[in-house]
């Protein structure tokens, strides 16, 4: 990959080329980045498909004070929580919708089964676990978590990604795997009833 303000002049040029590399070098961590914010393919591939809409419209902003990727980071992050967020409402209307269903009564929207591509067969069932469990963390714990813990970014990564210090990152990890713990144990105890 050529140096990262060559790349980002050429795209601000309208280089095609140039765009389609990054495209090429960031789109499965872009894909993978979403997909652990929404558990659903589909829903990963427009968050995709957005990130990189604003890349390109917004190439002239990047100014270089982080790295390409960790901008791309932030900018799938924030695609990510608005999409989560436009998902939330349009669920809450169709739950209230269905109340007043004189057919049927049902919930119109029931959750999808959740495959992550980066985890085996068979650990599929707890990986959905582990991710309600994750969904149900504050905003910037899940964030943290998710960079470092799925993604794989180190601690100072996830803090730029972040812009928050390596402390704050540190301090969000730790909170979050207690409320991961406190999650995970009352739902193991449930399956656990006879």
């Amino acid at each position: 990959m050529p140096d990262t303000s060559e790349l980002i002049d050429s795209i601000r040029q309208g280089d095609e080329s140039a765009f389609r590399q990054l495209y090429e070098s960031t789109k499965s961590r872009v894909f993978n980045t979403a997909l652990s914010y929404v558990r659903s393919r589909e829903d990963a591939e427009e968050i995709t498909q957005d990130v990189f809409v604003e890349v390109f419209r917004s190439a002239a902003a990047f100014k270089g004070e982080s790295s390409i990727t960790t901008w791309i980071y932030r900018i799938t992050i924030n695609k990510s929580l608005d999409f989560q967020k436009r998902k939330k409402r349009q669920k809450r209307f169709a739950f209230l919708t269905s109340l007043f269903d004189s057919n049927t009564g049902e919930v119109i929207h029931h959750p999808t089964d959740f495959f992550h591509p980066g985890i085996a067969l068979e650990n599929q069932e707890n990986a959905a676990r582990l991710f309600q469990a994750i969904d149900q963390l504050p905003e910037k714990q899940k964030t943290a978590y998710i960079l470092t813990r799925v993604e794989g970014l180190t601690n100072i990564e996830a803090a730029s990604v972040m812009t928050v210090t390596v402390g704050a990152i540190e301090s969000l990890l730790q909170r979050a795997n207690e409320n991961l713990k406190k999650q995970l144990a009352s739902l193991y105890k449930s399956l656990q009833k006879p």
